[in-house]
């Protein structure tokens, strides 16, 4: 998409404070180390899963249904005032939503990073992680453009995905 793929060391998150939220994402099958997207945002919100029970009448049982596990629904992922060094996320949606490779999925994670600062000014290691499964851009917000303003940017940049799961300590470091 872009000249040159991010690195995570790329991604500002360490300068920056209140961008705590470091997004890569990369094609199935490919690796962090050599993301095709990635970003460090403020805000980061739709962490939410709904499984749907399905219920069985049983004949001769009276008293309540037998409920079994129905499919589960993920909510879309919106990232909020974010900051990249490339405009990788922006072609993502660009070329998942009208060039050739229509719908465009990368899988990656959502690294959370500890407010506290590191006293002997090492490298942030993250608190957790949420890794995403077949992620889509669905919508790209820009910010408003003001001579006054200093605004990051990308406003906001919504994803649906197929899957999301929770690591607590992400592989190979120690939180």
């Amino acid at each position: 998409m872009a000249n040159a793929a991010p690195t995570s060391e790329s991604v500002p998150v360490r300068e920056f404070i209140p961008f705590r939220f470091v997004v890569i994402l990369y094609p199935e099958g490919g690796s962090a180390a050599q993301p095709l997207c990635a970003g460090a945002f403020s805000e980061v919100s739709g962490f939410e899963f709904t499984m749907t029970p399905k219920t069985i009448q049983e004949g001769g049982r009276n008293w309540g249904e037998v409920q079994l596990a129905g499919n589960t629904k993920f909510a879309p992922i919106t990232l909020k005032r974010g900051i990249t060094s490339l405009t990788d996320l922006y072609q993502w949606f660009d070329i998942s939503s009208r060039q050739a490779n229509y719908a465009l999925r990368l899988s990656g994670h959502i690294d959370v990073y500890d407010r506290s600062v590191n006293s002997e000014n090492k490298p942030a290691k993250p608190a957790l992680r949420w890794e995403l499964t077949r992620a889509m851009a669905v919508k790209f917000k820009g910010p408003d453009l003001s001579a006054t303003a200093s605004q990051v940017a990308v406003e906001e940049l919504q994803l649906v995905h197929e899957g999301m799961e929770l690591k607590i300590a992400p592989e190979g470091q120690n939180t």
